[in-house]
């Protein structure tokens, strides 16, 4: 177990970076962080900062000799980068399970190889596979292979004519065609893993989207006893199949016909940042532990929770700029309050989150619902 005072490196200088330099300062770790944007989230609490680009190779060679470990917080990282700084330090993720996550087409096919159960797809990688594709999979939503997040990168479409012209607004990059599936709920599950293949599972989380993006999380999920073991069942087969270490989010469909999987995001999630106030060990300290060779800690439920996303838009009101009521969201018990530190409110852009604590999962939701009401959030 590398000791705490040992410099850990962070790629990327997003939300999840900064509350992963939080949680690794709490345990008397210092951080480094790699990140174009001296001013994100993560070098506003970093204890240091190195400006430059993920594939500038040069810069991660010193961010290498510079720390004992490596994680991420976005799944994007060059896995060139990744491969580099393996030779060097431990890397947590690899690059090989990155490389799966970050392209739709690898993380469904790895889905399938394992017997993981997946939603009827096609590889698009020309005009004729798409002209190919049958007719099972329409309606569908095409989806950029990588890079897509939030909505972005996808669209619906219902015949190989409007697949054909929506591939060309894509510009024809490589992408996924997925039938339509009739849900009932989504979920996800948190899963980490350590080297020596200790495997720890939060609780399920029903998750709520608007517009593609997240909305509400709550927790524990309203979903059958059984229905809960084999979504926790799924993510520990998953998490061993990819010899994954750190923290990694297993995203679910639940359908009349059973569980189905929908992606995966090598790193703490959106989803996850209940965890901070609501469980035992939250995401951010049980990456740090992964990275560090140390025990995981104990992931369950302290109370039930729910969280609110916050976005960029309840910093306006129409066109007008406006100041968010937060002493009023203060103002309820239970209620804490998480900003992101980022210097520009943007409609669509994650700001923060606001987590609501109870003893009953109907009070943590009402009191969502007042912040909700309170911050104009639909």
């Amino acid at each position: 177990m590398l000791e705490p005072g040992t410099w850990l490196g962070c790629l990327g200088g997003g939300q999840l970076g900064r509350m992963f330099v939080h949680a690794a300062q709490a345990m008397g770790y210092k951080v480094l962080v790699l990140d174009p944007d001296a001013t994100g989230p993560a070098a506003q609490a970093a204890d240091d900062v190195i400006v430059a680009a993920y594939d500038d190779m040069d810069a991660i060679a010193a961010f290498g000799k510079r720390v004992a470990a490596v994680t991420t917080e976005f799944e994007n990282v060059p896995a060139a980068s990744l491969e580099a700084l393996a030779a060097m330090v431990p890397t947590r993720p690899g690059a090989a399970a990155v490389r799966i996550a970050q392209d739709r087409r690898k993380e469904k096919r790895f889905f399938v190889e394992h017997g993981l159960p997946v939603g009827q797809f096609a590889g698009i990688e020309r005009a004729e596979d798409l002209r190919d594709a049958p007719a099972h999979l329409f309606p569908g939503i095409l989806k950029t292979a990588t890079l897509g997040y939030d909505g972005k990168g996808q669209q619906r479409v219902t015949s190989t004519t409007q697949a054909l012209l929506a591939w060309m607004s894509m510009k024809q990059a490589p992408c996924v065609l997925e039938a339509m599936i009739l849900f009932e709920c989504e979920i996800s599950v948190l899963v980490a893993r350590t080297a020596t293949g200790e495997v720890r599972v939060w609780p399920v989380q029903e998750n709520q989207h608007v517009n593609g993006i997240l909305d509400l999380t709550i927790v524990p999920a309203r979903l059958d006893t059984l229905v809960l073991e084999q979504a926790q069942t799924l993510a520990r087969k998953l998490v061993e199949a990819l010899d994954y270490v750190g923290v990694l989010c297993v995203e679910i469909f639940v359908t009349a016909d059973g569980l189905l999987l929908n992606e995966i995001a090598p790193r703490p999630h959106n989803c996850g940042h209940y965890t901070i106030e609501a469980c035992q060990t939250s995401q951010f300290e049980q990456q740090v532990r992964a990275l560090v060779g140390a025990p995981l800690g104990d992931p369950s439920l302290v109370q039930p929770a729910v969280m609110v996303n916050v976005l960029g838009d309840v910093w306006f009101d129409g066109a007008l700029p406006i100041q968010p009521a937060w002493d009023e969201v203060l103002a309820l018990h239970g209620a804490h309050v998480h900003l992101y530190g980022k210097a520009e409110a943007r409609k669509a852009r994650k700001m923060g989150h606001v987590t609501c604590v109870a003893t009953t999962l109907e009070e943590a939701l009402a009191k969502a619902v007042e912040v909700k009401r309170i911050l104009r959030i639909p």
